[in-house]
Order: C-alpha cells, then structure tokens, then sequence
C-alpha cells in the first residue's frame, strides 16, 4: 500500500511561494526586533544638557550628549526602525493572504496547538539549538523535503515530543523565559496546561494534549546527564532520561519550513531522516514498548526510509554523517531496503 501521496505542480509552487514569503518574514522580524527594539529619546541633565538615551530590557544607557553624531543616531533609529516595522507589516500581510489558499490547496498540515509550541519555542532561539522536535511531528518536516504528504494515519497525534540538548548555554535562554521554564510558556499558549506529577517531564492541557521533555541517557550511568530543566522553578517540567535518544542527538539535523493546519508556515529541526528511520526500527523491536506503538513504529520507520530511497537518494545511510550511529543501528539499514522482486507477479495461479 503506498503510505504518502505526491504533492501536484500546483501544490508544490504554492508551498515554495509561502516558504519564500515566511523566510522574508522571519528574518526582517528577527532584524526589527534586534536593531530597534525599546526606545530612544533625549533626556535633559541636571546640569541642562541634552543627552541621548537607549532603553533596552527596561534599562536606560546613555549614549552621550547631544551633538552632530548623536542626532544622526537618533534620526537614523526612528527611520529605520518605521521603515522596518512597515516592511514586517507587509510581509505579515502577505501570510495572512497566502493562508486560505494554502488551506485550499491541502497543505495544512501541522496541528495547530503543536504549531504554536514550536513557534513559541523558535522565537527564544531554542529551536535547533536546545530542543529539536521528535517523534511524529519530524514527519512534516520529512515529507516537506520529499514533496509528499503521508498518509494521515500515521500522522496522526495528541502530543508533541521535544528533544532536550542538555549541552545547550544558558545564555540562550531569555529571562522572561528562565522565570518559569517550559511550563511556564506552555501556559501563555494554553492556560489549562499543567505537568502531571511533581517532576514530571510531561504536561497536558485540558483536551488530553500532551507535552512531553525527553534527552538521552548520559554514557556514564552515574553522571546526572547534564541540565534537564530550562529553570529552577519547581512546576518546571524536568526531562526524563530514555535510552537510545543520544543516537538523535548527535545525527545530523534537517530543518524545513511547514504550514500549519490554518494555512500559516513554520520553521523547525528534527534530527536527521536515516537516524529517525534507524530509531524507529529499533523502538519497533523493543519488547517493552507497547505493541500498538511498535506496530506503528515500524511504519515511520518503513516509510521514511521509502521516501529517502524514491525521493531523497542523496541520503545515503552509508555515508560518513553517520558515524556517530552505533554500527549495529547502521547496520539495520539493510532491512529498510526493498527485497528484490519481492511484488514480482507470479505466472502462475495459486493453485
């Protein structure tokens, strides 16, 4: 049965159209909000003089007395930042009318609370750098690169998987975000979201969604693994440790721009496709997984790697990327290809 249904020229061209449009997008919005953010304005000393000040974070730096040089920084601040702000508004527009049509022409795709996640988490500079996405969700990104859709069946999903990188800096992690970690933000999307237990690496949300944080086992069993909070607040999810994780970690990452089930575009990193088709084959072989999980396990795995050898044949899971991969998982490479003329019709009945 063939699991993932080829997108039209026509599908095709619109995706393009929109991933183009949102690159524009999200970089001038990165720009406005990183060359003109806060304020500038005079403010007049005690001794009378004028000086030219820059709130940044709430915090006031002076930038020195009025004269020739600090007018130009000042003009060129305010007519840069309108003229930024003017284009993020165009470009904003522009998604806004590509939207419906991209809902029109089937290319929504991703759930919508699972879109509002990453996009959260993107906007902090942690996507593809402290969290990749794992799981089911990495299938939109997959079949984006292919120019396919996969069949909803194994799509299908009331949760999302978020891969912690404990090496990732501190530094990366706004203060407005370090306050309340994870949780903290899952409820600025989702009010009614709330970790299970104490501790707990898991959060759901009134509708049974769920969030779970997971990372690698450390190679030194008695090592505590490096962070596994994004804060020390004691609601904050805490990720649990699960084997077999530190093979996604360490492969290389992919990344693709999606569109979400209303028709807008995002951008996120999943591990790479041989290491999730390799992963998945192992769960599907692990006698204490659930078994309706295994089953569906080896699907992705059977159907990623189907997309790598019909559209992505670049991709080759002998090549030298891989290294960091146990050879025995590289090795299970071998039973994600087809057998030769295993569909070979037979010439005779079946008597």
């Amino acid at each position: 049965m063939n699991r993932f249904k080829e997108l039209s020229s026509e599908q095709i061209r619109q995706h393009v159209d929109c991933e183009q449009a949102y690159e524009v997008y999200h970089k001038s919005l990165r720009e406005y909000e990183q060359r003109f953010s806060g304020s500038m304005s005079w403010k007049t000393s005690t001794n009378d003089k004028e000086y030219l000040y820059k709130k940044t974070s709430g915090i006031w730096k002076s930038l020195g007395p009025r004269s020739p040089e600090t007018e130009t920084i000042y003009s060129q601040f305010h007519s840069g930042r309108a003229n930024s702000k003017e284009r993020v508004t165009r470009l904003a527009q522009r998604l806004d009318e590509l939207a419906p049509v991209n809902r029109a022409m089937a290319l929504g795709r991703v759930p919508l609370l699972t879109a509002r996640i990453i996009r959260a988490l993107d906007k902090l500079g942690l996507i593809g750098t402290a969290i990749d996405v794992v799981g089911t969700n990495a299938l939109f990104v997959y079949e984006r690169l292919a120019g396919v859709h996969i069949s909803s069946g194994l799509l299908s999903t009331q949760d999302v998987d978020l891969l912690m990188d404990s090496r990732f800096s501190l530094r990366l992690i706004a203060k407005d975000f370090s306050n309340k970690g994870l949780i903290g933000l899952l409820q600025k999307i989702d009010h009614s979201f709330a970790p299970l237990a104490k501790n707990s690496y898991r959060a759901a949300n009134r509708d049974g969604f769920l969030v779970d944080l997971i990372k690698p086992t450390p190679k030194n069993l008695m090592s505590t693994g490096g962070k596994s909070r994004f804060s020390a607040d004691a609601e904050d999810l805490q990720a649990i440790e699960i084997e077999g994780l530190s093979w996604l970690v360490n492969s290389p990452k992919t990344s693709a721009v999606a569109i979400d089930q209303r028709g807008y575009p995002l951008g996120y990193s999943t591990p790479d496709l041989r290491a999730f088709a390799l992963h998945k084959l192992w769960l599907s072989r692990r006698a204490d997984r659930d078994a309706a999980k295994r089953v569906r396990d080896g699907m992705q795995a059977r159907v990623v790697a189907e997309l790598i050898r019909t559209r992505l044949p670049h991709l080759s899971f002998e090549s030298n990327d891989l290294q960091a991969l146990p050879l025995a998982l590289r090795q299970l490479a071998s039973e994600l290809l087809p057998v030769e003329n295993e569909e070979e019709p037979s010439l005779t009945p079946n008597w």
